[in-house]
């Protein structure tokens, strides 16, 4: 035979043989009946084979294998990251119902009275005092020496109300205000401008350490002079076991005894600022052109069940949770001292537990009254 006659019939035969795969792949790769389908079958009629020859190829590894992995992973992951958006979406919906329904709901507390009659307190130290009789209803470690962190703010407050500086003047938060003692965060950022009468605000009721630190900084003779200013006060109102090194309380060297902590409060309470400005349950400040809302450290004082006119907070590592407060019981000013209680949240079940003794036991008020009238 003729070599050409020869490839020529060779490629004849690898023709044939061609249209014959093809035409089994068509027919195993469309299945689905075409004719007189609707657009959606239509549409899977055309996709099917496609689809299949594909599969087919990536078998037999003539198509790219990277390619329909990426295709196939770029799904996938588009379907896990709107599932991971719709989780994320449902757990802050429910997390803002729940805080919602604890705003409204009032923490409930049970009180629990130990055999020597006393309510049982989770707080490590405590002092509850009458102010007008100077009788201690409750106590426990009344005289330990503990760090007293931003309870520190009621002192601050005094000092810089006694100054003489204008409440008016402008101060500036800088980089001298940064906590690099235990890496606190602050709302309130690097050129912050506000008043002297607003920083007092912040530090009292949102606990603002900058806004404590800057307020020590303008003291005249700068942060030194203060603290000296705050040791000295400290003397005059009777505080033995208190001694201060700054103004935020953010060191654990600030230290006072629960006893001193009642004379802290009760000399606090004279100032008409520091009983505003403790208690203020909210506020809206301007911060570099930007409306921030802050809110006092301490709920109790928007419960409709107490009568408080002083107030301050506590919390660092070394001292745990601390509450002060001057609060008024059946027209009876009581100080109420509350030291490192055992968790989150257990300072206000202690002072609640607190409330409802004496409202069970009115008769230790009694005997205020009686001596202030005789």
């Amino acid at each position: 035979m003729n070599p050409r006659t020869f490839f020529a019939a060779i490629l004849m035969l690898a023709f044939a043989f061609v249209l014959v795969l093809t035409g089994t792949e068509s027919a195993t790769a469309a299945p689905i009946k075409c004719t007189g389908a609707t657009k959606a079958k239509a549409k899977a009629c055309k996709a099917a084979p496609t689809a299949l020859a594909s599969k087919k190829a990536f078998a037999k590894g003539t198509v790219a294998k990277g390619t329909l992995a990426k295709t196939t992973f770029a799904k996938g992951k588009k379907s896990r990251g709107v599932s991971a958006k719709r989780a994320l979406a449902k757990k802050l919906s429910a997390a803002r119902k729940r805080v919602a329904r604890e705003r409204v709901e009032p923490m409930s507390v049970v009180l629990q009275v130990g055999e020597d009659g006393q309510p049982r307190l989770s707080s490590w130290a405590f002092y509850i005092v009458n102010q007008n009789t100077n009788e201690g209803l409750l106590q426990r470690n009344a005289r330990a020496v503990l760090p007293i962190a931003s309870i520190t703010k009621l002192m601050t407050a005094m000092v810089v109300l006694e100054s003489g500086s204008s409440m008016d003047e402008t101060l500036t938060i800088t980089e001298d205000d940064i906590d690099n003692l235990k890496g606190t965060n602050s709302r309130l950022g690097m050129g912050t401008r506000l008043t002297r009468e607003e920083m007092l605000r912040l530090a009292l009721m949102s606990s603002e350490n900058r806004a404590a630190s800057a307020l020590a900084r303008h003291y005249p003779g700068g942060r030194a002079a203060f603290v000296e200013a705050m040791n000295v006060k400290a003397r005059l109102i009777g505080m033995t076991d208190a001694h201060f090194y700054d103004s935020t309380g953010l060191t654990p060297r600030n230290v006072a005894s629960p006893r001193d902590l009642s004379r802290l409060v009760m000399a606090a309470a004279q100032y008409p600022q520091i009983r505003e400005f403790s208690t203020t349950i909210e506020r809206y400040v301007d911060i570099n052109g930007q409306i921030k809302h802050f809110r006092n450290t301490n709920g109790l004082v928007k419960n409709p069940d107490w009568n408080i006119s002083v107030s301050k907070t506590g919390y660092i590592s070394e001292a745990g949770r601390c509450l002060v407060m001057q609060a008024w019981m059946h027209d009876q000013p009581l100080t109420i001292v509350l030291m490192d209680s055992s968790g989150r949240g257990m300072r206000i079940v202690d002072a609640q537990r607190v409330r409802m003794w004496l409202e069970e036991r009115p008769e230790r008020l009694a005997a205020g009254r009686r001596a202030q009238q005789g």
